[in-house]
């Protein structure tokens, strides 16, 4: 009977750590596919024809250009789009932190909540989302951009997705994209303890994601804003970056189909 109960993976202190870990990978995984769940599903709603107007109405220049109201209407949309889109590819950064975490705590080491570095992580994409409806704003006061939110100008459209494939070739590109697709040597070069050490490495994991795909959020002034499609196209290519192998392939794949429309769009 004793070398029955000792045999028992779960009556292990090993046994008991995996348990946790999966009961983790379970909770972050469905935690993290409801936020994007809501978020395509606010998407999904503020796209119908009711918000699609209203939307349109802020887009066309006015006396005044927005209010206060109107730009955080348009900073939620943003803020709430950019999680749909980046969640999904920060699913293996976010898994092993909680990994590493548990095993540090089965050491007597502190626990901190996965969501605080997940929270740090997205800060940064909120910033970035201030910042890209502040240039939406900026456009759409020059007329460059359409009620639909996207770019009435062949130049502009033409010199994003230009600039977005040349970036695609450019180190700071490779340097911060093998930071995304590194995890485990991200959390050994910056683990911190603490809450306030976890928000700063989710943060600084978001510096690095957002140094690596800001082009291609860029790309969304082309197509339009609110494309739901266009969207999705990008979030996969997001993801795709980040999970297959061969990723200087697939990256300079993106850069010369982007660049080669980009010429297309300047050329015509």
């Amino acid at each position: 009977m004793q070398a029955a109960v000792t045999d028992d993976p779960g009556s292990s202190p090993g046994g008991a750590i995996e348990s946790l870990l999966v009961r983790d990978r379970i909770l972050i995984l469905a935690g993290m596919a409801g936020i994007t769940a809501a978020g395509w599903a606010y998407l999904f709603y503020d796209a119908d024809a009711n918000h699609c107007a209203r939307m349109a109405e802020m887009a066309l220049p006015h006396m005044g250009g927005w209010s206060w109201v109107e730009f955080s209407l348009m900073f939620a949309m943003w803020s709430i789009m950019m999680v749909a889109m980046m969640v999904p590819s920060v699913a293996p950064m976010v898994l092993l932190f909680a990994s590493v975490n548990r095993r540090r705590n089965a050491r007597q080491r502190p626990y901190t909540p996965t969501a605080v570095f997940l929270g740090g992580y997205l800060a940064v994409w909120t910033a970035f989302s201030l910042l890209a409806t502040a240039a939406q704003w900026g456009l759409q006061r020059v007329a460059l951009l359409s009620a639909a939110m996207a770019a009435t100008s062949a130049i502009l459209g033409g010199a994003i997705l230009l600039a977005a494939g040349i970036f695609q070739w450019t180190p700071w590109k490779n340097a911060c994209l093998t930071h995304c697709r590194t995890p485990m040597h991200f959390l050994m070069t910056e683990w911190r303890e603490g809450k306030a050490g976890a928000f700063l490495m989710g943060w600084r994991h978001g510096l690095f994601c957002t140094g690596c795909c800001w082009a291609l959020m860029l790309l969304l002034f082309v197509a339009g804003v609110m494309n739901l499609a266009w969207v999705a196209v990008l979030s996969a290519l997001v993801l795709a970056e980040k999970v297959l192998p061969k990723a200087k392939f697939v990256i300079r794949s993106i850069g010369v189909a982007l660049a080669s429309v980009g010429i297309w769009m300047l050329a015509s």
